[in-house]
């Protein structure tokens, strides 16, 4: 089957487009996933080069999650039927035509969602959402600052954010990706590669700072993001996009009573397995009643997978990366 490999570490210039990558045995738990769309995200960037928590062994598929058609089920499978559509997240092996999953890690599509816009919600969606109720409580009426709202996480923060009856403020690199997150609801937009983050933060608050502070960018701006926080504050530690792992002067807490909390959706998973799928409820009823909507606008064959990863690595993507087949 045609695949993309990481035989070793390195940028997206060291993977391999075969077509001729063996398919998997099907066990008797496993489902034969034929793949439409498959989600690029940050731990792709990472994994390939041999930088995330957890490393598959080389050689490897990379590619978090997809979205496709169940074409074959294993003999003790009960959850799944041929012709099913469904989606999977589950680490790596996605970038591919096909894929074999355990039925237990196998969602159904949402219906009212394409291929392309389902291969992208688990990750983004699901870390927002547990990072907003979950990890944040955050309530009706409080304020919340995005860091990278532009981006695939942080595009879901804002509708997330917004939907949960928060006041979103939205920072981004460019006025165009502002745009899109005008489009998506935010109240306030800050342009931090011109504007001061703590100085126009301070403005839009009245001096009272924010909430919730949504990072998944770290690097430069988690510093002034901390400083802009309000009493009882949550700083949510998403991702470091940006590169750097920043140091916050831990007496920001002290004088601020403000807490850093970590966001790991993929552990959470395993920990809270019940919260977990209620999560997934409320969501997959908010798509299908219109509430919230995946913002796809880089969508890219397969064969033009280093294109999808210099748009994610360059920050020039706007919500979701996807690869098609």
């Amino acid at each position: 089957m045609k695949a993309v490999v990481c035989r070793e570490h390195g940028l997206p210039d060291r993977l391999d487009l075969v077509d001729d990558w063996p398919s998997s045995d099907l066990g008797d738990n496993d489902v034969r996933i034929r793949v439409k769309a498959a989600g690029l995200n940050f731990p792709d960037v990472l994994i390939i080069q041999g930088k995330y928590q957890f490393q598959p062994e080389l050689p490897f598929i990379p590619g978090g999650e997809c979205a496709g058609v169940v074409e074959a089920v294993g003999a003790a499978v009960t959850r799944w039927k041929v012709g099913d559509e469904v989606i999977h997240s589950g680490g790596s092996g996605s970038f591919c035509e096909e894929i074999v999953a355990n039925e237990l890690a196998v969602l159904p599509k949402p219906p009212a969602l394409s291929f392309e816009a389902a291969a992208g919600i688990t990750i983004t969606y699901l870390t927002s959402y547990h990072a907003l109720v979950q990890r944040a409580n955050i309530q009706p009426g409080e304020t919340m600052l995005v860091l990278g709202a532009a981006g695939g996480v942080g595009s879901t923060a804002v509708e997330l954010g917004k939907a949960l009856g928060a006041t979103v403020i939205a920072a981004a690199s460019s006025d165009d990706k502002l745009a899109l997150c005008t489009e998506l609801g935010a109240d306030h937009v800050i342009n931090y590669s011109n504007e001061s983050l703590k100085d126009r933060v301070k403005e839009l608050t009245g001096g009272a700072g924010v909430d919730v502070v949504y990072d998944p960018v770290g690097g430069d701006f988690s510093e002034p993001a901390v400083r802009s926080m309000g009493w009882n504050g949550r700083y949510l530690v998403i991702g470091f996009a940006s590169g750097p792992i920043p140091s916050i002067p831990l007496n920001l807490t002290l004088l601020k009573g403000c807490s850093i909390v970590g966001v790991f959706w993929g552990r959470f998973t395993m920990e809270e397995p019940e919260v977990h799928l209620a999560n997934i409820e409320t969501l997959w009823q908010w798509f299908e009643e219109g509430k919230i909507k995946p913002v796809i606008t880089d969508l890219f064959p397969i064969e033009e997978y280093e294109g999808a990863y210099a748009a994610m690595m360059e920050r020039r993507a706007k919500g979701k990366v996807i690869l098609t087949f």
